[in-house]
């Protein structure tokens, strides 16, 4: 549980220049530190290719605002030393960043929808009157048919000719665009990755990043308007900028209002795609390890039946006792997951993939992230301590499946590191600053690590 391969390649024979790609899905916000907690686990287990060392990058949603530093060589540890202010590459990231209110669409829709109530009842007697020379030769008959005879038929052809003026020049504002499209406004969290990157002179321009690093970055996002699936990259769409790219891709509907960017509404790049594997090996991925760090939660009920009263009871909690917002995020988890679940199976059973696919995700039984609220900004830490357990044990699970598959690759494995960093969070009391003092270590500097090159430890 919370890894799951597709291994199609020969393990036996080594990959000459192969391209690894990064495939990092949505999260919110909860998710977004869940999975940089993972991120590091993740990098600690790796020896001589690092995350920051990829050839590509793929992100939607929380998932590109965290590709993004990675593409530009800022490790895990920067990331994580970001969430509490101590990083000196990445600013702090505040509450007043991601819950930025939509003051405008607050203050112009009412007063759109009233002005517009206001006026729609003079704007039609003014057509009316308008109107009545023009409709006189029809008038006439159809008041002396209803006077003779007035019956619904005849009452609907006398005021035919009123309605089709009064509806065919002017609407009444429907109910629903007095509702903002979104709470809040995802500008500010542009506005923080430009800031950050031009402080770390990471290039704003896909083609740009490309031609520097030799990286590339691909971002998707959702067309509102064409409900299309919009990819952003130096080989795709690159009209935008970077951050732009992101600010379009993590505009989660409903809590964020849509991101116009050059006249177009984007949306959540999450709605059309889990994640986006099928474009890593679209653009050369011979392997793509993905994180995706929204799975739905096992729930184990035991049900008793009371003969008596003739009903079965549930000495634990069904997840519905918890309301409405438990019941959507377990409909959410479940979606996300099954999509891309269905998307691996299709690539294991087709015959001509010859890949492989390493995804990484929260175990089926992990009720702290499953009850953690995905857009409470202050349980980072806590989430980032479940992301780097989540994925230090999972890996360990399943290490003798995933060792031979990156050797394969050219990548080396160790346990050392993060055998140490639990070691040192398990003595910790589980504070939050003492754990995030150990998950901002990093290990660079350490000495000689001993790699394990196939097997388990």
């Amino acid at each position: 549980m919370g890894i799951t391969i597709v291994q199609k390649s020969n393990l036996a024979q080594k990959k000459v220049n192969p391209k690894i790609a990064l495939v990092l899905a949505g999260g919110a916000v909860s998710g977004g530190a869940f999975k940089i907690g993972g991120l590091k686990a993740l990098n600690d287990f790796l020896v001589n290719r690092k995350l920051t060392e990829f050839d590509m990058y793929l992100g939607l949603s929380a998932g590109a605002f965290l590709a993004v530093p990675l593409a530009g060589g800022i490790n895990p540890e920067e990331m994580l030393a970001s969430l509490d202010g101590k990083s000196k590459k990445f600013s702090q990231l505040s509450p007043f960043e991601l819950y930025d209110p939509n003051y405008k669409e607050f203050f112009l829709r009412p007063l759109k929808y009233l002005w517009g109530h206001l006026g729609y009842f003079p704007g039609v007697w003014f057509d009316l009157i308008r109107s009545l020379p023009r409709l006189k030769n029809d008038l006439v008959p159809h008041v002396l048919s209803f006077v003779r005879e007035p019956n619904y038929s005849n009452y609907e052809q006398l005021t035919k000719p009123f309605l089709k003026v009064a509806f065919s020049t002017r609407t009444i504002p429907a109910f629903g665009e007095l509702i903002p499209s979104g709470i809040f406004d995802n500008k500010k969290l542009e506005s923080y990755l430009r800031f950050n990157m031009r402080r770390n002179k990471m290039p704003n321009n896909f083609r740009v990043l490309k031609k520097m690093t030799g990286k590339s970055l691909y971002i998707g996002a959702m067309d509102l308007d064409t409900s299309e699936r919009v990819i952003f990259g130096p080989d795709e769409k690159n009209d935008i900028s970077i951050s732009e790219a992101v600010q379009a891709s993590s505009a989660i509907p409903g809590f964020y209002k849509p991101a116009r960017i050059k006249g177009v509404d984007y949306i959540d790049g999450g709605v059309r795609k889990t994640a986006n594997i099928d474009l890593a090996f679209e653009k050369g991925a011979d392997l793509a390890i993905c994180y995706n760090p929204f799975r739905p939660y096992a729930n184990k009920i035991f049900l008793e039946y009371m003969r008596e009263e003739n009903k079965y009871i549930t000495r634990n909690k069904r997840l519905s006792d918890w309301g409405l917002g438990t019941v959507l995020n377990q409909a959410f988890r479940t979606l996300f997951h099954s999509r891309l679940q269905t998307g691996m199976e299709n690539l294991r059973n087709d015959p001509n993939f010859k890949k492989d696919i390493i995804l990484i995700e929260p175990k089926e039984d992990d009720s702290d992230f499953f009850t953690m609220n995905p857009m409470f900004f202050w349980n980072r830490a806590k989430a980032a301590k479940l992301g780097f357990d989540s994925t230090c044990q999972s890996i360990q699970k399943h290490y003798a499946q995933i060792a031979p598959i990156l050797n394969s690759y050219g990548i080396q494995l160790t346990n050392d590191v993060v055998n140490q960093d639990l070691s040192q969070i398990r003595k910790s009391s589980y504070d939050d600053q003492t754990i995030m003092d150990v998950l901002e270590k990093d290990h660079k500097s350490t000495k000689p690590l001993k790699v394990i090159r196939g097997g388990r430890n």
